[in-house]
């Protein structure tokens, strides 16, 4: 079963998302402040945390903080409806999405399972023996079935929202893409009206891959209209 770390100090509304998640076929553990979250989640073996912002003895955002210093496990943050700070600095900080509240259980399920969809490795059609192709723009080289990503020969650290962002990107290297069409892309649903998830994601992976020898990023971006990955 795939299972679901709910990390909140709202017992009643933990204990009802519990139960419908557990319905959904989700096995689910619950813990009521940041503290113990950040530590359960680091202890391995989720597929995704649901995190809420407001919580006592540490906030969701240090506690997310201190998740990704050790985990790349996806985090799903919950945040109080029109409160943009907090989500710009949740996405900013690497997490994959966000859910405001209050919020139905039949979204919050929803929203997990679009993130595992996008974040879980599979190995893709037709792979031989466990290795996964490879999709190369310049010195990038990701494996979409291993959600695996290196830059210039090494390692590139990425949570999965940026690796999809990264890789609608990569897929069409040289080219403008809109960020309708990067939202359809990657998110699977159509970009709303003032959301800067996108954009904020896209600062991070700017930051992670550094400057162009001529101080440019790698990463364009034509105002209103999308972005385009250089290859050369």
């Amino acid at each position: 079963m795939t299972k679901v770390l709910l990390v909140d100090d709202d017992v009643d509304l933990t204990a009802m998302l519990s139960q419908y998640l557990v319905r959904e076929g989700f096995e689910v553990q619950s813990v009521h402040d940041g503290e113990a979250g950040a530590a359960e989640a680091t202890q391995g073996g989720y597929a995704i945390v649901v995190l809420d912002i407001m919580m006592p003895r540490l906030s969701g955002i240090e506690a997310l903080r201190r998740i990704r210093v050790a985990s790349s496990v996806p985090v799903l943050m919950l945040t109080a409806r029109g409160d943009n700070i907090d989500r710009i600095v949740g996405l900013d900080m690497g997490a994959d999405d966000y859910v405001p509240k209050p919020c139905t259980p039949g979204e919050l399920v929803a929203r997990i399972r679009a993130i595992l969809r996008r974040t879980e490795g599979r190995e893709p059609a037709g792979a031989a023996n466990g290795v996964s192709r490879v999709l190369q723009a310049g010195e990038l080289m990701l494996w979409p079935g291993s959600r695996r990503a290196m830059w210039r020969g090494r390692p590139l650290d990425l949570t999965g929202t940026e690796f999809s962002l990264l890789e609608v990107l990569a897929r069409h290297a040289g080219q403008l893409v809109s960020k309708q069409d990067i939202s359809l892309q990657a998110y699977g649903r159509p970009l709303a009206r003032f959301d800067r998830r996108i954009d904020v994601h896209i600062s991070s992976i700017r930051q992670k891959l550094g400057l162009r020898s001529d101080g440019q990023s790698w990463i364009q971006s034509v105002r209103g209209l999308g972005y385009q990955l250089l290859d050369d």
